[in-house]
């Protein structure tokens, strides 16, 4: 039997929290105003809050303290930012259970539907004074530029040893277990500038050594657990001179970090090889964005996490992601972080959408979860 009545999530509350934020526009280092409003959402249900600031932008970290002794803690955690811009004009339609974007914008339901239940979850806890433990909030900025503000907080803040991200797409239930180490890289490939029509002879065409690196290193899908990819190729000046640099961005990812470290290497060894035969500087510099989790279904947070799923007569379904969130950040600092769908679909594009219901169902999950870790000692 659920530990939390259903009924008790307010429909038309929650679809009204959801549709007022994704009309705020919140692009990356841009969240002031959603900011401020998500400020007085947690205020008026309680919670202490703090603005935690950076270089480029800001996190919110807000605290209520638990009715019940001796229950773990718990963060919750979405962010505020959205890929693109989301304009006060925002093109979308709620019809039929649906709000969708109408092919014009994205609607922001990444991140904004895992705030909006959150908040519910809460409004619904501050309602009903159902007994729970200490309860942590925080809201990033800038995830989408690579994990930015996550990767700026002061830990040291922060008590829960326990975390739900909500930030994943597809139907409510999924519980991502598995994410990967993501490492990106730049070559700079220098050659020698020459009057292309006078005396070619004399240059070293750096964009064609880029090209022969590029098509000599592994791309694409690589395996079931590993990707790569270059993305960004620049490098020249004008059509009558040999360019003389060139420079290729690109990335791996992998769920292994053994598979990484020889991808990497083997990348960056024939990269060195061609460079020299072609008589070429080369730089690499890479960075390793953040580092990859795994956790099984056996662990005790995730059973928990999938028996609350059950008692909301939900769907559980264990997963692994090729991308990263909040949760890698976090499971670095000592912080068991996993991350669950909200029930958007179509993140990232102008076909994104999601059902109401799903925004019942996650604001439901949420609830059972935390009312589900209370009774835990």
């Amino acid at each position: 039997m659920s530990v939390i009545n259903a009924t008790l999530i307010n429909e038309n509350r929650v679809i009204g929290t959801f549709k007022e934020l994704i009309e705020i526009p919140s692009p990356s280092f841009q969240e002031q105003e959603i900011g401020r409003r998500l400020v007085e959402m947690l205020q008026r249900l309680s919670f202490e809050v703090e603005i935690l600031d950076y270089e480029h932008s800001f996190n919110i970290l807000a605290r209520k303290r638990g009715s019940i002794s001796g229950a773990a803690s718990l963060l919750l955690s979405a962010h505020m930012d959205t890929v693109q811009s989301t304009p006060v004009a925002l093109s979308y339609r709620h019809q039929d259970g649906l709000i969708a974007s109408t092919g014009e914008t994205i609607i922001g339901a990444d991140d904004k539907s895992g705030i909006a239940e959150i908040i519910e979850a809460l409004t619904v806890l501050e309602e009903t004074a159902h007994p729970h433990g200490d309860i942590e909030v925080l809201f990033t900025s800038a995830e989408e530029r690579g994990l930015y503000g996550a990767r700026n907080v002061d830990y040291g803040k922060i008590r829960s040893r326990y975390a739900l991200v909500l930030d994943s797409s597809g139907e409510v239930g999924r519980i991502v277990l598995a994410a990967p180490t993501h490492v990106t890289y730049r070559m700079t490939i220098t050659g020698r500038a020459a009057h292309a029509g006078i005396e070619p002879e004399k240059g070293t065409n750096s964009i064609i050594v880029a090209a022969r690196i590029i098509s000599a290193i592994a791309d694409g899908r690589l395996n079931a657990d590993t990707t790569a990819n270059v993305g960004i190729i620049h490098g020249g000046s004008a059509t009558n001179i040999v360019p003389v640099e060139t420079v290729v961005d690109g990335e791996f990812r992998s769920l292994t970090p053994a598979t990484l470290e020889k991808l990497m290497a083997t990348a960056f060894n024939t990269a060195k090889d061609i460079a020299r035969k072609n008589q070429v500087k080369l730089a690499i510099q890479h960075e390793r964005v953040y580092e990859g989790y795994r956790f099984e279904p056996a662990d005790p947070f995730v059973q928990l996490i999938s028996g609350a799923i059950e008692r909301c007569r939900l769907e559980s379904a264990c997963v692994s992601s090729g991308g990263g969130s909040d949760a890698n950040i976090f499971n670095q600092h000592g912080i068991m972080a996993i991350p669950l769908s909200t029930g958007m679909q179509k993140p990232h594009t102008v076909e994104e959408y999601i059902y109401t219901n799903d925004l019942l169902r996650g604001s439901l999950l949420v609830l059972e979860i935390i009312a589900s870790l209370a009774q835990k000692r």
